[in-house]
């Protein structure tokens, strides 16, 4: 059975169906479980262990538009060797830590309004698309899952007006935040619409609102500035396709606003942390609803667990959440160094030996 055929019989909620399965890894992890398995790179990996990770697909960049110069952003502030720059300014550097940045935000000394309107970003208005469909079609052909690729509002604009900064302007100055928001949803809209209209499965958005207690603002601003944006990006897709499914992510604890993402159409929640939210309490208040995707502890079992533990919450998470679909098998985030690569090999041990379906 391809993968294409694992997720779409999951979220048809198919009885006895294989189960969708996948992880990421920190580099450092990688470099060694490559090692430990033999394979020469990620796609030789997602074979050995027989994953489904889906192919995403994105706008490409017109090769003959120059990128933004956002040097003036920088200027007069250090910036650490091997610091990388995104698309939209951010910078991120060494933070001396494995994988670990930190991150340089271009308008963190921004005083007014006009600075927020002024700054520059790609709108991907004129941005061609024709090669999309091609792609989707590739994928769908060679058995994969396609999704496009959209991407984050809330966590960019933080990104780029500094984290405490744009707390601040959602209290005290929301046409600041609006402003910055409103930009890149624009952009997300574009990115849905074309995707969709390429013939994707899935849409793929999110942004970290939420820490382990609760969410990083009350629900009613999330509701007021969050919501209807986000709202828009999924109608965006879905007018090309009704049946366009959503896959969401945040961390964190965001029980409050789950009937929030369902109502404006989200079907796919990634991840379910079970260390702030219980996987089996979402299954049975919404598994009809929403496929749950990520449930599997990387801040407890995958690093601190035993090849026993891991089994046995693979296990048992199939039992209480995928008899009948509804579930991708997933660890919550990326597996960091500490993981013991026996138990990633137990993961997919028994991702195999309870849930390869009837």
């Amino acid at each position: 059975m391809n993968s294409y055929r694992s997720w779409t019989d999951t979220i048809a909620r198919k009885p006895g169906c294989r189960i969708p399965r996948y992880d990421k890894y920190t580099p450092d992890l990688l470099r060694r479980v490559l090692e430990r398995t033999g394979c020469a790179n990620g796609g030789e990996l997602a074979a050995y262990f027989d994953t489904d990770p889906g192919a995403h697909i994105t706008i490409p960049r017109p090769a003959d538009l120059p990128k933004i110069d956002y040097s003036r952003y920088y200027e007069g502030r250090e910036i650490a060797e091997g610091a990388t720059f995104s698309d939209v300014g951010t910078c991120r550097q060494p933070a001396g830590f494995y994988h670990f940045t930190g991150f340089v935000h271009p308008l963190i000394h921004a005083s007014s309004l006009q600075d927020i309107e002024n700054y520059p970003l790609d709108d991907m208005v004129d941005w061609p698309t024709d090669s999309l469909k091609a792609r989707v079609d590739k994928v769908h052909s060679q058995g994969y899952f396609p999704i496009g690729s959209v991407g984050h509002t809330y966590e960019t604009a933080w990104q780029i007006r500094g984290y405490e900064e744009f707390l601040i302007d959602l209290m005290d100055r929301p046409a600041w935040a609006e402003c910055l928001l409103e930009r890149l949803t624009l952009r997300n809209i574009i990115k849905a619409s074309a995707t969709a209209e390429a013939g994707v499965d899935m849409l793929h958005c999110g942004d970290d609102v939420a820490n382990q207690r609760s969410l990083m603002f009350p629900p009613d601003m999330w509701r007021h500035i969050l919501k209807p944006r986000l709202a828009r990006v999924i109608a965006a897709g879905r007018a090309h396709n009704p049946d366009l499914q959503v896959w969401y992510h945040s961390d964190g604890n965001i029980m409050d606003i789950i009937p929030d993402l369902i109502e404006i159409g989200v079907t796919v929640l990634n991840p379910v942390q079970p260390e702030c939210m219980d996987p089996v309490e979402i299954h049975e208040r919404f598994g009809d609803k929403l496929v749950l995707d990520g449930t599997i502890g990387t801040q407890t079992v995958m690093p601190f667990g035993t090849t026993a533990d891991v089994e046995k919450t693979v296990r048992t998470t199939i039992e209480k959440c995928g008899q009948a679909g509804g579930l991708v098998l997933s660890p919550t985030h990326v597996l960091e160094p500490e993981v013991p690569i026996d138990n990633i090999v137990a993961f997919f041990d028994a991702c195999t030996k309870y849930g390869n379906g009837a």
